[in-house]
Parts: C-alpha cells; structure tokens; sequence
C-alpha cells in the first residue's frame, strides 16, 4: 500500500497529513538505510495515529521505541531501529535542561513553553515541562540543546539559570488530582463528562460534538459512546479526568463511578 493510499485511510488532512508522512518517510529511511531514525516529539493523540499508521504499513512495534527521556513521559518521540541494533543499547537524541528560578517567581508551564516558543524553538522539539517549586525540568531534542544552553535566560521577567542535567536526576512533581464521586444515568460519554468536567450533560454533548474532546487520546463526536474503567477523557480548555471505578447500579437505576479530576 503507498503512502497516499495509507494517509487516505486514516483519514488524514492538512497539517497532520504532513506530519503522518513524515513520520513514514523516517521509518522508510531506517529500514532502507539500516541505520536509526526518530521523529519529533508526538503528543499523546500524534502518537495514537502514529501507532496506527505503522500498524496499516506493516510495521511491527518491535521496530521501534516509544520514549520521552523517561518512564512516564507524556509527550515522545518515535525512534525506529535497524535489525542490527539491540533496542537495550538504543539511545534517543532527548537531552534535559533545568531552568532554575526564584521561587517567589511562581513560573508556570504556560510561562516555559511561551518563553521558549518566543526563541524560535517550535512545539516538535520540545517535550515534558516538568515545573517545581524554584525550577523546571526540560526535555528537548539535542538539536536545541546548545542554542538554548547559551542564549535563554529568562522566561517573561523572570530570570533563569540554566543547566543541563543527566535524566536520571529530572524532578518529576507529583500530579495534582482530585477523587471524585457521583452517580449517573449510564456510561455515555455526555453523562460522564458532566461529572468529569463539572457542567450539565447538555452543554457536555455540545462539547464532545464540536470535536474538542478525546477518549484515550484519540477524537470522540459521539455523546453516546460507552465508557468503561480505565478510560482517559480529555478537551481542550477543560482538561482531562480518568474513570478510575465503575460501582454497581443504585436502586433508582444509576451506576456509581469515581473519575480522577486533573487540577
């Protein structure tokens, strides 16, 4: 199957047409070549229809890795590795940079990716931004590494100290969530998000239709989709909440759930 016809298959328009295909064309290269090859960073959803591409194409998962430059990583790169390569000895061009500040500064990630962004460094080589409370932890591609290592300095007036550390020193800060738990109608997804996003179910189902919301990461227009434990819902200016349990039915005919709501 060529490439168009793959792209036509996921339905693939515009600009993430663009970045599918370039994600071929580096699988292409590692195998035509026999060398290593790796994408750009991917956010979650990019690497949902990155995983469904290769699958179309016949490229099987052993040919690659998935990393963020460590475990838990949200936004990765796709590194694919020639048949001679050993995927343990496989290493990834993710380097991490600390951007120290005074605590009383109170940076945000917004204020980081802004700053950055601002340089010229685009949203593709950049991956987590791991904020504490006097200092941020950045991953990027070694291709910035330098330029940033020597020319930022600031993020708004704030000013910053910036070094870079082995990945095996980053701060990862602890996510902040809130437990909660409600009843509900059924497991649609409009039901669901009422409770996850805190607002009626119609103004729920108008959300999901409007295609701004995600279930584990890939696009959902159907209010009626059934969710099940485990499931991530997210929407862009809402956030995102996982529905952690699924309880049995109450006497009035409504399932208990418990979502975890992301702050």
């Amino acid at each position: 199957m060529d490439k168009g016809t793959l792209l036509d298959r996921l339905g693939a328009t515009g600009e993430d047409r663009l970045l599918l295909a370039r994600i071929l064309d580096r699988a292409h290269q590692s195998q035509s070549r026999n060398v290593p090859a790796c994408t750009d960073f991917l956010s979650p959803q990019q690497q949902m229809w990155a995983k469904d591409l290769l699958r179309l194409a016949g490229i099987s998962e052993s040919a690659y890795l998935l990393t963020g430059g460590y475990e838990g990583a949200e936004r990765k790169l796709i590194l694919f590795l020639p048949d001679w390569m050993d995927p343990c000895m496989a290493e990834a061009p993710i380097r991490c940079l600390r951007a120290a500040f005074r605590k009383e500064e109170a940076l945000s990630h917004r204020d980081f990716l802004g700053s950055l962004m601002g340089m010229g460094i685009v949203r593709e080589k950049i991956g987590d931004i791991l904020v504490s409370g006097d200092s941020a932890d950045i991953l990027v591609l070694e291709t910035v590494e330098d330029f940033l290592l020597q020319s930022w300095d600031s993020a708004g007036r704030a000013k910053l100290k910036v070094a870079a550390i082995d990945p095996a020193h980053i701060h990862i800060p602890e996510a902040k969530w809130e437990l909660v738990r409600d009843t509900v109608s059924s497991l649609r997804l409009d039901a669901v998000a009422s409770t996850g996003f805190r607002m009626a179910r119609g103004k729920a189902a108008e959300l999901i239709s409007s295609g701004r919301v995600q279930v584990n990461w890939r696009e959902c227009t159907k209010p009626d989709k059934l969710l099940a434990a485990g499931d991530t819902v997210s929407a862009r200016g809402f956030g995102k909440f996982e529905l952690t349990e699924v309880g049995g039915v109450t006497k009035k005919g409504r399932t208990s759930i418990a979502v975890k709501r992301y702050i």
